[in-house]
């Protein structure tokens, strides 16, 4: 094959086929998320499981994945991103299966966090490679692409969730439980994706590596630990301003202070604290890492309103997340393109603005609301993510020179991750503390008294409220309804509240992006030369544009034989 591209700028000759095979290898890490939020009610009827252990049920991954992202991304650029990829998909795909047989919440949760390690490995490398082989002008049709499976995703996860929930005799057998189908799915998939990673993506690896910073990596871990444990406790505690709740929040910031500073000074820091200078860089990660609190706070939410509230199954209320996905399908794709015509600041802006107003939608839904109204709300929605999360990542990117791309996306994909997982837990925990507030109404307005540990069993989640509703004595048969409707009201109520929450959050970034996002002109193949550039965020993207012909060729140690024909 031709290496003439190494020089020319043109990209990698096989870089479609490239990014299709990193596309099946991010679906595998997004897949299992979102199948297991279709999962959750299952799985703490069968695991016995309190709300606590459900968010860190989802928090342990994200904890261990957020921590991880950037000594990965070092990784990768040290000694081969697809050396990498592989080792992440490969530990994803065993911790994957162990998953399938956990016996408690407390296994289900180690093991969880097992998966994080494998999908922290393979999330910012996956973005380091596209930015490698793919040059500046087609990198936001190729982000998009990647950003597109992302809602592709989210989807399909929880439609195969509820299809192999639905059907749990097809592997209960063998895992002896109703859900661990929904982890078993992962291994086939991670078999295809190493398959193809052998066969077709190229190692790259960054030819001047930074050394790896353990003290950086023991101390985030630490501080982001702590923090988000402080969070989720609160759900459990039923109130903030307690010491087991207090202490953990204050100390764990403290540390990540902390770790902030040493970075700044160290001459191999792991996490690029330079890289918040670059005002595009920074406003574009802020903008995400809210659209991602306020994404994975309501898709923590929804599942429940969807099989308990409305009394879906789990196939139904998996298809309910199909509208979003389509949004997001249609619109981050065809993001780039957008870009080029009305700028990077025009559609951010456009799209947070119609994730407000769904999220306003959202707050008007009840137990009545018709269900294609709710659907619709969430096409909008995910339309909206669409044009926030591929231009922003595909900016965030361009500002970069080659050799630091995997240290640049480990960076964003860590904020942006710990701003998921503070997203589940702030929510989760408001969502807990909310409904055991109203469910406590309720419970006072009631004509039949229920006693103190029925209450306080019931307020746990509503899961547990249908619990002791179905445990009530045969007179009560008459009210049971009535109980039932209380709460679901209590719920619907709480979820509104923390729709608000997440109001305000995608607000805030609109603002940001609005008036802090730089004025960049978007790369283009055929771009006109000279002009002033519009901003000096402008002139450092047309510099690293030119300059990719040149970066491109060191990337690639031996760029034909690392590839199979």
């Amino acid at each position: 094959m031709d290496d003439s591209w190494m020089t020319s700028g043109a990209g990698h000759p096989r870089r479609w086929a490239i990014l299709a095979v990193l596309v099946v290898s991010l679906l595998v890490v997004v897949l299992d998320n979102t199948v297991l939020n279709i999962a959750l009610p299952t799985i703490q009827k069968d695991l016995n499981a309190s709300q606590g252990e459900l968010v860190w049920a989802i928090d342990s991954y994200t904890l261990s994945f957020a921590a991880l992202l950037f000594t990965m991304g070092v990784l990768g650029d040290r000694y081969g991103r697809k050396k990498i990829l592989s080792f992440g998909l490969f530990t994803f795909g065993v911790a994957s299966a162990i998953c399938a047989f956990s016996s408690s919440g407390g296994m289900l949760i180690g093991w969880r966090a097992v998966m994080g390690v494998g999908g922290a490995a393979v999330l910012p490398v996956t973005l380091a490679i596209i930015t490698v082989v793919f040059p500046p002008h087609e990198r936001g049709k190729a982000i998009g692409l990647w950003a597109g499976a992302v809602g592709g995703a989210i989807a399909l996860g929880p439609v195969l969730g509820g299809v192999l929930l639905q059907n749990p005799q097809w592997l209960n057998w063998l895992t002896g439980n109703d859900w661990g189908s929904v982890f078993l799915i992962n291994v086939p998939i991670v078999a295809v994706g190493l398959f193809f990673i052998w066969r077709i993506v190229p190692e790259t690896k960054n030819p001047n590596a930074a050394k790896l910073d353990f003290r950086g990596l023991i101390i985030s871990a630490t501080g982001m630990f702590l923090l988000v444990y402080g969070i989720i406790h609160a759900s459990e505690t039923k109130a903030w301003l307690v010491a087991p709740v207090v202490l953990p929040i204050v100390l764990g910031a403290g540390i990540i202070a902390l770790f902030i500073v040493l970075e700044s000074k160290s001459d191999h820091a792991s996490f690029d604290v330079t890289l918040f200078k670059n005002r595009g860089y920074a406003v574009s990660l802020a903008a995400v890492s809210l659209a991602f609190f306020a994404l994975s706070g309501i898709t923590f939410t929804l599942p429940f309103y969807f099989q308990i509230v409305r009394g879906f199954g789990t196939f139904a209320a998996g298809m309910c997340f199909v509208p979003f996905a389509v949004g997001q399908l249609l619109a981050a794709p065809r993001s780039g393109g957008m870009v080029m015509k009305f700028g990077y600041r025009k559609v951010m802006t456009t799209g947070l603005s119609i994730v407000s107003l769904a999220l306003l939608g959202l707050m008007f839904v009840n137990e009545t609301t018709p269900i294609w109204m709710t659907l619709v709300i969430f096409f909008f929605f995910g339309f909206g993510m669409g044009n926030v999360i591929a231009p922003a990542s595909t900016l965030m990117q361009n500002v970069l020179p080659l050799a630091r791309a995997g240290a640049g996306s480990a960076v964003q994909n860590t904020v942006r991750q710990l701003g998921g997982a503070l997203g589940v837990a702030i929510i989760g925990t408001l969502l807990a503390t909310r409904y055991a507030a109203n469910l406590s109404e309720a419970f006072a307005k009631s004509p039949i008294p229920v006693s103190v540990p029925a209450q306080e069993a019931a307020s746990q989640s509503l899961v547990a409220t249908m619990g002791v509703i179905d445990q009530l004595p045969p007179d009560a048969a008459p009210l049971l309804q009535s109980f039932r409707d209380g709460a679901f009201e209590a719920y619907v109520s709480a979820s509104h509240f923390t729709t608000l929450i997440s109001l305000v959050i995608i607000v805030t970034a609109a603002l940001i992006v609005g008036f802090g996002l730089p004025l960049i002109t978007p790369p283009s193949q055929h771009a006109a030369p000279g002009g002033p550039p519009l901003d000096p965020m402008d002139a450092l993207v047309k510099e690293e544009g030119a300059a990719y012909a040149a970066e491109a060729g060191s990337e690639f140690e031996q760029p034909e034989s690392q590839a199979k024909n």
